[in-house]
């Protein structure tokens, strides 16, 4: 599992180093892909696969379904950890999430969140801002 927040430097050839914590779990290859909130979503390549599988139930003939599927499929790469704990972010995916030179890895139980600092620190703040009206409404859902 996932959990945790962790600054890093994404340096000049696009490479960011993943926390040791999150390597152990990651293993020697992981899959990146978008995410939601213009963050990027790096895998395990067990829950990736897993993720992947549920992606490939949507239905054809809904176009959010298609459209979605498509997304998440075709921007994701398979991604090698270097032997001291490095990954490369590809071009495309370095441009969707706007990562300049802080980057920010949080574990998000089954997977890593790669943000911008910038957008991370706006995005936390704003739900953090929320977090007791969300409570009230998971708990209505019995999550708590």
């Amino acid at each position: 599992m996932f959990i945790g927040e962790y600054i890093h430097g994404l340096d000049d050839k696009k490479r960011l180093s993943v926390p040791a914590k999150f390597r152990k779990e990651l293993g020697k290859k992981a899959v990146i892909t978008l995410g939601l909130n213009k963050c990027l979503s790096l895998y395990p390549t067990k829950e990736w696969n897993a993720f992947a599988e549920k992606l490939s139930k949507l239905s054809m003939g809904k176009s959010e379904d298609r459209g979605f599927s498509r997304a998440m499929l075709s921007g994701a790469f398979e991604v090698e950890i270097d032997s001291i704990g490095r990954i490369l972010i590809p071009d495309t995916l370095k441009e969707y999430a706007a990562l300049k030179e802080k980057v920010v890895l949080t574990g998000v139980y089954d997977r890593v969140e790669v943000w911008d600092e910038g957008v991370w620190r706006s995005y936390k703040s704003q739900m953090v801002s929320q977090a007791d009206r969300m409570a009230e409404q998971l708990g209505e859902r019995g999550v708590f």
